[in-house]
C-alpha cells in the first residue's frame, strides 16, 4: 500500500506564513513531480506549484513571489512554505505525488487534504 499523509494547515492571520508538509509512504522505488493543489469552496482544484525529481519548480502565477516548494527526497517528503498569506488563499490543500512503485508501476496519488484558512 502507498500513501500521502499532509500536515500543517491552520487558521491564520493575513499576512502570516504557514508550512505545509507532505510524506509519501509504501512500495516506492521513485517520485516523480509532487505537487501542491487547492480547492476553495465552489471552485475547481488548481495547482498550486509542483517540484520534479531535478527540483524543477513551476508556480500558479497567484502565488509566485509568496510561496516556495521544495523536497526531501530521501525522506520523500514535499513542502510548501506560504508566505503574505491573503484571505483568497484559503483552501483545502492536497498534496499529490506520480510514483513509481515495483508493485504498482507508475500512478498519481493525492493525499487526504489540509485546511488553510486566511482571516482578514
Amino acid at each position: 500500500q502507498l500513501g500521502l499523509v499532509e500536515s500543517g494547515g491552520d487558521l491564520v492571520q493575513a499576512g502570516g506564513s504557514l508550512r505545509l508538509s507532505c510524506a509519501a509512504s509504501g512500495s516506492i522505488f521513485s517520485i516523480n513531480v509532487m505537487g501542491w493543489y487547492r480547492q476553495a469552496p465552489g471552485k475547481q482544484r488548481e495547482l498550486v506549484a509542483s517540484i520534479t525529481s531535478g527540483d524543477s519548480t513551476h508556480y500558479a502565477d497567484s502565488v509566485k513571489g509568496r510561496f516556495t516548494i521544495s523536497r526531501d527526497n530521501a525522506k520523500n517528503t514535499v513542502y510548501l512554505r506560504m508566505s503574505s498569506l491573503k484571505p483568497e488563499d484559503t483552501a483545502v490543500y492536497y498534496c499529490s505525488a506520480n510514483v513509481y512503485s515495483r508493485v504498482y508501476g507508475t500512478r498519481d496519488y493525492w493525499g487526504q487534504g489540509t485546511q488553510v484558512t486566511v482571516s482578514s
